[in-house]
């Protein structure tokens, strides 16, 4: 009888030791979590456009820009005023500023 409470009460150690869930059922959640994060990464850059979330990456037509404004757009997002349909963004007459 003495064996039999022995074991119980290792079990109950170990149990109270690990939380609810025993080490293989953690092991298995954890690499669920993983692989579900991997997975939405890979979405993410091969189907949306890559980590920066510019899904219109390469969308316009940058010949005959300068370096200096291909840089601002690659940067800051920001379309040359000469652009045909480009707005200039300064509808406060604020010069500068983010």
């Amino acid at each position: 009888m003495d064996c039999c409470e022995n074991t119980k009460h290792e079990n109950q150690e170990k149990s109270m030791k690990w939380g609810s869930m025993n080490m293989d059922t953690k092991n298995v959640v954890l690499w669920v979590v993983i692989a579900i994060l991997a997975l939405a990464v890979i979405y993410v850059v091969f189907f949306k456009g890559g980590l920066t979330g510019n899904a219109s990456a390469g969308a316009l037509d940058t010949t005959g820009w300068t370096e200096n404004e291909k840089m601002n757009y690659e940067m800051h997002g920001t379309i040359p005023a000469r652009v045909s349909g480009a707005s200039t963004g300064n509808a406060g007459g604020m010069v500068g500023g983010c």
